[in-house]
């Protein structure tokens, strides 16, 4: 979803700072080219999370709460989008483990589609915030390369 996206950028761009200091909010919306009233909206998620803390004051912004080789996209995603669930007869479940979906336990697609979910958080779980700011930097000096060339 946009709120996804947005999110793993607003927290890419923290991981990218040096953190000798809190990033301004707006300073992120131009960089990502966000607005800053979609990345307001985002970023309580974010901090009932424990993913990015706030300062107030003439050096008030974000920064991470952790370290970002602590923090997983997985981590990013269920802060702001809820449990990751392919399709909601998945997620969904009643007091007895049942899925809320009338055809839960007698539908064989249902058992394909938890296990590509089951697959795709365990891909998020392993993909840190480090590791896609490392990729991040790879490109940005490619493209530098590029334009001096």
């Amino acid at each position: 979803s946009t709120r996804t996206r947005y999110a793993t950028r607003f927290m890419l761009e923290l991981a990218l700072s040096d953190g000798s200091q809190p990033v301004l909010l707006k300073d992120i919306s131009a960089s990502q080219n966000i607005s800053a009233g979609y990345l307001e909206q985002i970023v309580p998620a974010l901090k009932s999370a424990n993913l990015v803390i706030s300062s107030r004051g003439y050096r008030g912004g974000y920064s991470l709460a952790r370290k970002a080789n602590e923090i997983t996209l997985k981590d990013i995603i269920e802060a702001v989008e809820g449990p990751i669930a392919l399709v909601d007869c998945i997620s969904i479940y009643d007091k007895k483990g049942f899925g809320l979906c009338s055809r839960s336990g007698l539908c064989a697609a249902e058992e394909i589609w938890s296990e590509i979910n089951e697959k795709i958080i365990n891909v998020l779980a392993l993909k840190t915030l480090d590791s896609l700011a490392e990729k991040q930097s790879k490109k940005d000096k490619a493209q530098i390369q590029s334009y001096i060339i």
